[in-house]
């Protein structure tokens, strides 16, 4: 037990923008690191629609709360998804060998496919959330459990690439370990919400779909799973949970 404490506030650390209040850090509990990724979407998703919720009861002008809504999950992780995201842009549409995509995924500069990638996310972001009425609150709150979850899993089980931070970590009963919470968190997340609220319960669903398809994409891209690529898959999965609250 002591290995998951010390293993939740390094995930919040590391993966969350809000101050830690537990300053630590365990080498040992770095497997189970991962696991703690759902409950730390759970404080994300928790404040986003606690922002959405305050937008609404102050009657903003809609593009007001648009602009809100797409900045909330950037900021709130520290925009190191983001940065992933915008990493994977660079290095996917180069459209050159694998090796140059994986050296162009580790260059710490911004080049122009990072620039356009940003560009149309954004847009297509505050496109959507303009969208929005009143959404449901369950469904957004764990939009980011989901996407989360999703992304512990798939960091599991996937392949790593070969200069990732993950190549190495899990052993077969690490793997074991680290797959039981995220699993349950996920299911949770995806049935609970579309069974009690119906189509307004589906933007987890579609968060996860959409980060498992992103996921895959560019594991194929760039040889491997990284934290650069699920950072890039999770923030299109939530693109993919807003777009599911726009259109219902």
């Amino acid at each position: 037990m002591v290995k998951w404490w010390y293993a939740f506030w390094m995930c919040w650390g590391m993966f969350c923008a809000i101050p830690c209040p537990v300053k630590v850090w365990e080498e040992k509990a770095r497997p189970r690191m991962i696991s703690c990724l759902p409950l730390v979407g759970l404080v994300v998703g928790a404040l986003w629609w606690g922002l959405a919720w305050g937008l609404d009861a102050l009657g903003v002008p809609a593009a007001v709360k648009a602009a809100a809504l797409t900045a909330a999950p950037w900021l709130l992780s520290g925009c190191i998804h983001l940065d992933g995201f915008l990493d994977c842009c660079d290095a996917i549409f180069s459209r050159r060998d694998l090796e140059t995509r994986q050296r162009i995924l580790k260059d710490s500069h911004v080049g122009s496919f990072a620039v356009i990638g940003m560009v149309l996310l954004a847009l297509g972001a505050f496109s959507l959330w303009s969208g929005c009425g009143t959404v449901c609150p369950w469904a957004l709150a764990l939009l980011p459990v989901a996407t989360r979850s999703a992304a512990a899993v798939a960091v599991t089980c996937m392949k790593p690439m070969g200069h990732s931070q993950y190549a190495g970590v899990f052993d077969r009963r690490d793997r074991a370990r680290t797959l039981a919470l995220p699993a349950v968190c996920l299911a949770v997340s995806c049935v609970l919400p579309a069974a009690l609220w119906g189509a307004e319960g589906l933007a987890p669903l579609a968060g996860a779909c959409g980060y498992g398809l992103a996921v895959r994409y560019a594991a194929r891209q760039l040889g491997g799973v990284s934290g650069d690529v699920s950072g890039f898959a999770l923030t299109l999965g939530e693109l993919c949970g807003a777009a599911a609250l726009a259109l219902v």
